[in-house]
């Protein structure tokens, strides 16, 4: 089943409000005031829509700051059931330094058509091309790097790889080095990160390594809409967290999922600038206004593009 267009504004709205929300706490040193701020008003915009929501992918859970949290139900009970997805501040390190690149981002699905991702980590590599075969999870970063080369018609020191710069990737930052790969490293915004791929104007071939699992899934909702390769892969290090996973209905912790396994069907997709980064600009005031960017992907009605909205405060 398709979703409605009318849910495109709709969502607009939501991160909107969230963006807004933990942009008066930017540059306040306080992640979790400003993350709090963003779920609250996430939480309020949400239950306006008529609709059977569900969170299947919440936050916060590892850094036990304030929630949507999984299996809580939204709207107004009336209309279509949807999965939900949220983010309410991705970056919240970002919000707190005033750094670019915080982001409220949320997508939604039909219901059973999202992944119920964990709380862990996940192995990931997206890329914009749509052959099978010419990136995967089960390749070496040299073969990655070989095939994406052909692929785009470009030598490797024409490529650019983005990952998180963090110690648990030294090895692959130092091959991808040697093969001559530019390099974007980047601190946090592992939805971002994986998104930049989508079009030749962010300059990103490649994103890869290890990060959030919900975060793959949001990024996977986005990256279907551009045609783009997503493979990500659960990591799970300790015993309870396995057994979560199993609980939430996981059957193969080792399995490699594709795009098509983490999102089944129609999505839509809204990430909404708190402040400026690479993919979209952040909220501006403007007297008793508010200006936002939100690049929104909707699957079936073709729309991907990023929306400049003015609102009254």
């Amino acid at each position: 089943m398709l979703l409605d267009n009318k849910l495109e504004q709709l969502l607009i709205n939501v991160s909107n409000k969230a963006a807004l929300s933990s942009f008066y706490l930017v540059g306040k040193k306080d992640k979790n005031l400003a993350d709090k701020a963003a779920v609250d008003a996430m939480r309020v915009e949400l239950n306006k829509i008529d609709m059977k929501g569900e969170i299947v992918i919440g936050e916060g859970e590892l850094d036990e700051a304030p929630m949507l949290y999984i299996g809580e139900k939204l709207g107004s009970m009336n209309g279509p059931e949807l999965d939900i997805a949220v983010d309410p501040l991705e970056g919240t390190n970002f919000a707190a330094n005033n750094l670019p690149g915080a982001l409220s981002v949320i997508a939604i699905a039909n219901k059973n058509d999202l992944f119920k991702a964990p709380e862990t980590y996940m192995n990931k590599i997206s890329a914009n091309v749509s052959e099978a075969g010419v990136v995967d999870l089960d390749y070496s970063v040299k073969k990655n790097i070989s095939n994406l080369s052909e692929y785009k018609n470009k030598k490797p020191e024409d490529l650019t790889a983005c990952i998180l710069d963090r110690p648990r990737h030294k090895n692959i930052i130092n091959e991808l080095d040697k093969l001559g790969v530019n390099l974007k490293l980047i601190t946090d915004g592992d939805v971002s990160g994986a998104l930049l791929v989508s079009d030749e104007k962010y300059g990103v071939d490649l994103f890869l390594g290890i990060g959030g699992g919900p975060e793959g899934v949001l990024a996977a909702s986005a990256l279907d809409a551009f045609n783009c390769k997503f493979q990500g892969r659960f990591l799970f290090e300790k015993e309870k967290d396995k057994q979560r996973a199993l609980m939430m209905g996981v059957k193969d912790l080792n399995k490699k999922y594709n795009l098509k396994d983490i999102v089944s069907g129609d999505s839509i997709f809204c990430a909404t600038g708190v402040t400026s980064g690479d993919l979209v600009s952040g909220i501006k005031l403007n007297n008793d206004e508010f200006i936002s960017e939100t690049l929104i992907t909707h699957k079936s009605s073709g729309l991907k593009r990023i929306i400049k909205t003015v609102q009254k405060i």
